[in-house]
């Protein structure tokens, strides 16, 4: 066997076997993997192309595509086909930023550093919450950790709850990390699309430590925020929220009714489609829990010569500190994709966010009208929408 991207010698890979005892690779190979899931050249593959036939090769083959340009994409549920501003990527595409070293280290450079802080800055802001870390993977990982949060802030209690209306991926995530960990995940029915209230008060109890609504939820309906946080506070529970980011300029931000914790998906600030990404895990709470947060915090100082400077405040990864006391082993973040979206939030600015919030609340409902007078019970659910909304076909 000979492979040009190995730089082995045969001496040293007979070395290697001659260690293991093994006579030849395959055999490394046969003894760790059945033989019926092997290539084994059973794929009747054409030969090897150079790099310079390939290229024609592919180009011929990617022009049978048809791109976005030609299709409207009506999939929903968490990544949406919104316009990207060009700029994005001009800014965003600049060497000192697409080859920044590993943007977790002590040692990131103030460019890095600046860039994180602008970030978390205007998520603080749209969000309406005092704290917001420099980003997390995806909006499923920060549901993760805000419960998390939630059991290191209220370790006396040990249940969840959690309405159908959130994401089923959140959901299936949620009890995924909880399932080792004592936490019992009460998920909670619908009632036309949103929380059923009533539900929720047969859940609530001195056990439960956060209650979770996303607004506007999976299905696109608006949540009735106000009388779930009544009820997660009589309760004395945390209140998790999942918003999404483009809705904050036209709804209220998850801090005016009382959020604990708040998150997002960043997907739709200037993020594009692929194959379920580009995703940006947003993730904010209260002053209270900063010491639990998540990640890694940002903070701005001066140095002796009185100059601004930007730095690592707080890391509470157990690679930084004793790992008795880590809250998170989140490791890093979507950097390249924070940044990206941190570039959008400057070219929109508040009036920008209210022009396509509004023009999503706007188009949604011209869709939502025109296909109620083709077929009178088109739509699902009877409540308020933005931006998506769940249609029968049947």
């Amino acid at each position: 066997m000979s492979n040009p991207f190995i730089q082995a010698t045969p001496e040293q890979i007979e070395e290697m076997l001659s260690a293991i005892g093994a006579s030849t690779v395959d055999e490394v190979f046969d003894d760790q993997i059945p033989s019926d899931l092997q290539y084994k050249d059973k794929y009747d593959l054409p030969p090897a192309l150079s790099e310079l036939e390939l290229q024609p090769h592919l180009t011929a083959l990617a022009g049978k595509n048809r791109t976005t340009r030609d299709l409207v994409s009506f999939l929903g549920g968490g990544i949406y086909d919104h316009f990207v501003p060009s700029a994005i990527m001009h800014v965003a595409g600049r060497q000192e930023y697409v080859t920044g070293y590993t943007p977790y280290q002590p040692e990131a450079s103030q460019g890095l550093l600046q860039a994180f802080f602008e970030y978390q800055t205007l998520i603080s802001r749209l969000y309406d919450m005092p704290v917001s870390n420099a980003s997390l993977y995806d909006c499923g990982s920060a549901l993760g950790e805000a419960v998390f949060m939630a059991l290191g802030v209220k370790p006396d209690r040990n249940r969840v709850v959690i309405p159908e209306t959130v994401h089923p991926h959140y959901r299936t995530l949620v009890q995924t990390y909880m399932a080792h960990f004592g936490t019992t995940v009460d998920i909670v029915k619908q009632s036309n699309g949103r929380f059923d209230l009533e539900a929720l008060d047969e859940y609530l109890g001195d056990d439960v430590a956060a209650v979770v609504v996303q607004h506007p939820n999976y299905f696109g309906c608006l949540e009735e925020v106000v009388e779930v946080e009544k009820r997660v506070r009589a309760a004395g529970a945390l209140f998790i929220v999942i918003a999404d980011p483009l809705s904050l300029g036209y709804l209220a931000p998850p801090g005016t009714y009382g959020a604990d914790i708040a998150i997002g998906e960043g997907q739709p600030l200037g993020l594009n489609q692929y194959g379920g990404g580009e995703t940006v895990g947003i993730f904010t709470c209260k002053n209270d829990f900063i010491r639990k947060v998540p990640g890694r915090l940002v903070g701005v100082t001066k140095d002796k010569e009185d100059r601004r400077g930007y730095v690592l405040t707080l890391q509470t990864r157990e690679q930084h500190i004793r790992r008795a006391k880590a809250t998170s082993n989140i490791c890093t973040n979507h950097a390249h994709n924070a940044l990206r979206s941190t570039i959008y939030l400057c070219l929109m600015g508040p009036q920008g966010m209210r022009r396509v919030a509004r023009a999503c609340a706007r188009n949604t409902q011209r869709l939502r009208a025109a296909l109620q007078a083709r077929k009178a019970d088109a739509i699902a659910f009877d409540a308020p929408t933005f931006k998506e909304f769940v249609v029968r076909v049947a």
